[in-house]
């Protein structure tokens, strides 16, 4: 029992740490709060994390399979390119257009939990990540392949990234209401963070050229070096 609390509270923390830099995910479920509501954006939230659960579950069950889908990230990896992209460019859109406020793109028909599911699931980057750590808490011995420690470990993963994620939500509503007359600012400052995050994304694809899988390849190798147990 110790040892499934503790991997539920290390995979929270984790998840929690990897949520807070600025990313596609958070400032997306971000700019829903400020221009539709905290339901909404939480709903967003709620689908992202479910992406990334499965994410975690299929790496954890299957990494001989997932090192193999080279095709399948490197799509994916294309598809999160094009997403930034237009969420910069209908971002800047909505901030020079400030009577309608909101992103064509967060702000549409389709349900809130889906959106949320779709775009967390074109997010590739998260992979390696979960792939990275869970390798080192096998090898540290803390994650064990079981199914208590998987559930608890994968559990806690969703918890951490809804509460990183709801720091965003209620930050981003704090600023939108100390700035109700100038919102366009806020619009301009979040479609500059999508073009960041997408020249961030040209950088690792096109200038470092080492896809999703090659970095799943380094983590594998990394986990088989005996320097590095």
């Amino acid at each position: 029992m110790k040892g499934t609390v503790r991997i539920f509270f290390t995979g929270m923390l984790v998840s929690f740490l990897g949520t807070l830099p600025l990313g596609t995910l958070n400032i997306a479920a971000m700019q829903i709060a400020i221009t539709e509501s905290v339901r909404s954006a939480m709903l967003f939230s709620l689908g992202a994390l479910t992406a990334e659960m499965i994410y975690v579950r299929i790496s954890l069950l299957a990494m001989d399979w997932v090192r193999k889908q080279e095709k399948i990230f490197k799509l994916l990896e294309w598809l999160t390119l094009l997403i930034v992209v237009a969420l910069a460019v209908t971002s800047f859109i909505a901030a020079a257009h400030p009577h309608e406020n909101k992103n064509i793109i967060l702000n549409n028909n389709l349900p809130s939990y889906l959106l949320g599911i779709t775009m967390g699931a074109v997010n590739p980057m998260q992979i390696p990540f979960w792939f990275g750590w869970s390798t080192v808490l096998f090898t540290k011995k803390i994650l064990l392949p079981n199914k208590h420690h998987f559930n608890f470990y994968t559990i806690g993963i969703g918890i951490g990234t809804l509460i990183g994620n709801s720091l965003f939500i209620f930050g981003g509503r704090l600023i939108a209401s100390k700035i109700q007359n100038n919102q366009s600012v806020m619009n301009y400052v979040i479609a500059g963070i999508f073009v960041v995050t997408a020249l961030v994304q040209m950088w690792r694809m096109f200038i470092k050229k080492k896809n999703v899988v090659e970095k799943i390849h380094d983590e594998e190798e990394k986990r088989e070096d005996p320097a590095h147990h």
